[in-house]
């Protein structure tokens, strides 16, 4: 069953009706730690906290058969990090065996294989001058500032680039009146992560997933483009439909469809869990009979099956119809 929710938003001195449809009983309670797979663990974390001010929270080895079923690979030994920005944390995994494949030439942020992270900043000249100073590679030539004539995105600033290993990472700045109103609150640079973002092909087969099996809820949609847009995402006449979506708890899941320009690349087929490229996405389940409850012909099993891992969590490893990960999993006891 499907229930109509309907709020207020405020942009600028306006307030617009939204109206969301959402699971009346979601599968997803929260969105978790976003893991990014790299390629040297130190040289990552390294960057990650010295760049933009991530605490180290707790490292691990991990390896054997839970893992190797887990992840579809076999003799698998992984480097794992995580760090915390705030009230969000990110996951960094080193592939010790078997090696990936570095992401591929030339990506660009229409490529389906995309996906980043919206690191959320307090004053943005200031984040890019200790980016600058620090040697990032750019993504989009400096910070831009959304047109105001785009009601759901008008003086939102930001700015795209690159960590270690060529995966894009986004900061941005909410103006007064958008976004979650802690990112308002001053005192550090570097605030938390606000979402993470993928490439989809089409947001109305991504929705069947991620809104209607999943039961995430829209939060809001908007399409941007112009000279600024071209400019961020340092592609040439792009037109995208973004579509935001939240669970209960967590970071959003922000789908972004590229209108224009065509071409942009499908994620490769034989992708696998320790290619520089794949990363994932942590989904907290709601019941114990989640997996039971999951029908959805997008999505790919990458598990050989469910696994019990650290601490007792249940997982299962999937990609979705466009090649994103996800780590769905139960932890014991976890609350309804």
């Amino acid at each position: 069953m499907r229930i109509a929710i309907t709020r207020m938003r405020r942009v600028g001195s306006l307030w617009l009706l939204l109206t969301a449809s959402v699971a009346a009983n979601p599968l997803v309670e929260r969105v978790g730690d976003i893991t990014i797979t790299v390629s040297d663990l130190e040289q990552s974390i390294t960057f990650y906290r010295d760049v933009l001010e991530f605490q180290l929270d707790a490292r691990a080895e991990l390896s054997g058969e839970p893992y190797d079923h887990l992840t579809g690979l076999t003799s698998t030994r992984m480097l794992s990090a995580r760090m915390t920005l705030g009230n969000e944390a990110i996951e960094l995994l080193e592939f010790v065996s078997p090696r990936g494949r570095p992401v591929p030439p030339e990506s660009r942020s229409n490529d389906q294989w995309f996906q980043h992270v919206a690191i959320i900043v307090s004053d943005m000249e200031r984040a890019y001058r200790q980016l600058r100073q620090r040697g990032v590679q750019h993504v989009s030539p400096g910070p831009q500032r959304l047109p105001d004539w785009n009601a759901a995105a008008g003086g939102i600033e930001a700015f795209y680039f690159r960590d270690p290993d060529s995966n894009t990472l986004e900061v941005l700045r909410f103006p007064e009146g958008k976004g979650d109103p802690r990112w308002q609150v001053g005192g550090r640079l570097f605030l938390g992560i606000d979402h993470t973002a993928i490439v989809v092909a089409d947001t109305e087969r991504a929705l069947t997933l991620y809104r209607d099996m999943l039961g995430l809820q829209i939060a809001g949609r908007s399409e941007n483009y112009g000279p600024e847009q071209e400019r961020l995402n340092s592609v040439f006449a792009a037109r995208l439909r973004i579509t935001a979506l939240r669970a209960r708890h967590g970071p959003g899941i922000e789908l972004l469809e590229y209108l224009a320009p065509p071409g942009g690349r499908m994620a490769p087929a034989d992708t696998r869990p320790n290619d520089l490229w794949h990363w994932h996405t942590a989904l907290l389940m709601v019941g114990d009979d989640w997996l039971s409850s999951i029908q959805d012909s997008s999505l790919t099993w990458l598990s050989t099956q469910s696994v019990i891992l650290r601490h007792g969590r249940r997982a299962q490893l999937a990609r979705d119809s466009d090649g994103h990960g996800l780590l769905l999993y139960r932890d014991p006891g976890a609350g309804e």
